[in-house]
């Protein structure tokens, strides 16, 4: 482990406006007596498509969060965190579920069979609650409501059809015509300004800052935490915050959507494009990149809001806290805008994973540099709070990984299921691609179905790279530069061969084999992934 020497970390909460290094509340109060297992708390915060190299305690200097870095500060920092199925339910049900979903599941809800997390606490005296805008998880037959006491959606991201009324005016043309026009194979143009429409509409109603998605995801959760505090309860408690942000679209306030201008775009704001960059001018896609940018540093003035809030209620010195991504996101690396085709490369695959053990646990922070993952999360929280580990879980707890008790994989596995595998060690990532032996979606619809007509590929990886601020972004700039599979094939055949080991050791679980059987039968209801209706012909 690589200790980072930060020393005592400044008050949580960290005001955009008063600079990164000013702390709205004085040190946080430690205690030094281990809290027992029952008496603890767990929380989880999901920041969805969050990139690692996008937050200053992964090495970025350009980008503005304060909060999240302070968290950093007192915490366990995965460096070599990837996710293996992507992306995002894939990565869900591998949390719930503490299983690897790449060889056994594609994007389809939980299985009645899965052991889940919020179930596995449902009996062991812990009060629950799962607050989320992450609409994909609310849809019908999903799911990923079970075991929790309290569950609240906020609705209204992306295409959630919340607001129906058709009288609400929609001026889709505000904005750039690659946010209304079809992105990618398969899709209308009609498709494309109805999916827009929608959000407008779901968003109609705000206001300022306070409205978006990721401030009324935060104030609803310490909301619930102050409630239970409230009522006399300051332990055995979990909480899932699981907030759709800074995923697209990227229409972020001012302040945070001037801090990353790039002054040579002059067109109107592009905040929900996506498909091939090869016909985006590169201003365009620097103004993207500093939409995407903007995007994070709203969440992350949030995140500290929501920060403040625990260590105010006097949850923080007993509670295992941590803060994660599903996924990253390709904003114009290796030659696509958004997550539209199934490639797993460094942008999309490599996550941010930061652990904030309980006052007293013992466990310094600093940097912790072994290849963990999603699987992982879920034995940690029952490991921290004392409860018995199910069987069916594959996953190892991350404590143990960071103290050395327990040894982790020497790479990461991450892909898309019947699409693409890639294995990764520290010096190279190799893939291989499947050939399409199943739909890809990531939850809006199925783009046209295309093979993944590719050779594999080897890249040496730039450990730690850190892409240039938006204004000075190149196409070029990529942590995965050059396919070196013809220099270096006898690392390709030993990393392949590594991939296809760890894959075949897996064993599925009764859920896994129900998702293989549903597979066979074809697609679920299509409404279940997100699927923009077009208006019906009328007949004639």
């Amino acid at each position: 482990m690589d200790h980072c020497g930060c020393g005592e970390a400044p008050g949580f909460w960290v005001s955009h406006e008063s600079g990164p290094n000013t702390s709205r509340e004085p040190g946080i109060s430690l205690k030094r007596s281990l809290p027992k297992p029952w008496n603890m708390n767990a929380i989880v915060v999901m920041l969805d498509s969050l990139r690692a190299d996008h937050l200053g305690c992964y090495g970025n200097t350009w980008i503005r969060t304060p909060n999240i870095d302070s968290l950093a500060k007192e915490s366990l920092v995965f460096d070599l965190a990837y996710a293996e199925g992507l992306p995002t339910i894939p990565v869900r049900t591998s949390l719930f579920t503490g299983r690897y979903t790449l060889p056994f599941r594609r994007w389809q809800p939980l299985e009645k069979e899965d052991v889940l997390l919020a179930e596995t606490l449902w009996d062991k005296g812990y009060r629950s609650a799962l607050i989320s805008d992450t609409y994909h998880m609310h849809k019908p037959q999903m799911g990923f409501s079970r075991g929790f006491d309290t569950v609240i959606w906020i609705r209204g991201q992306e295409t959630d059809p919340y607001i129906v009324d058709p009288s609400i005016p929609t001026d889709v043309e505000q904005f750039s015509p690659r946010d209304w026009r079809a992105a990618y194979l398969g899709q209308t143009d009609e498709e494309a300004r109805e999916k827009l429409a929608q959000y407008l509409r779901n968003r109609a109603s705000w206001r300022g800052e306070e409205d978006h998605f990721v401030a009324q995801v935060v104030k609803t959760a310490g909301e619930w935490l102050e409630e239970q505090v409230e009522k006399g309860r300051n332990d055995r408690l979990f909480l899932w915050l699981d907030s759709f942000d800074p995923h697209e679209p990227w229409d972020p306030p001012a302040p945070y959507s001037e801090m990353y201008r790039v002054d040579e775009y002059q067109g109107r704001p592009i905040i929900w494009a996506g498909g091939p960059s090869d016909d985006w001018t590169l201003p365009e896609l620097r103004h993207y990149r500093a939409q995407y940018a903007g995007e994070v540093s709203l969440v992350d003035e949030w995140v500290g809001r929501f920060l403040e809030k625990v260590s105010s209620l006097g949850l923080l010195d007993r509670t295992l806290l941590i803060l994660l991504s599903d996924h990253g996101e390709p904003l114009g690396e290796h030659g696509i805008v958004k997550k539209v085709r199934p490639w797993p490369y460094e942008e999309l695959s490599h996550f941010p994973l930061i652990l904030r053990p309980p006052d007293g646990l013992g466990i310094s922070p600093g940097h912790v540099k072994r290849f963990v993952g999603m699987p992982d999360i879920m034995p940690t929280i029952l490991d921290a709070l004392g409860v018995e580990v199910p069987a069916t879980v594959q996953g190892r707890s991350l404590l143990r990984i960071a103290s050395g008790e327990d040894s982790s994989p020497g790479f990461g596995i991450s892909g898309h299921y019947g699409r693409s595998w890639s294995i990764r060690n520290r010096e190279w990532s190799f893939y291989i691609w499947l050939g399409g032996k199943a739909p890809y979606t990531w939850g809006i619809g199925y783009p046209k179905a295309a093979q993944e007509d590719r050779s594999p590929e080897l890249y040496r990886l730039t450990e730690g790279f850190i892409p240039p601020r938006p204004s000075q972004w190149l196409p070029k700039d990529v942590a995965e530069k050059d396919n070196v599979l013809e220099q270096y094939p006898e690392i390709a055949r030993a990393m392949e061969l590594d991939m296809r080991r760890f894959i075949q050791s897996l064993i599925p679980s009764k859920g896994d084999l129900k998702a293989q059987e549903a597979l066979e039968t074809e697609i679920r209801q299509p409404w279940l992934y997100g699927v923009v209706a077009t208006p019906r012909s009328k007949a004639g």
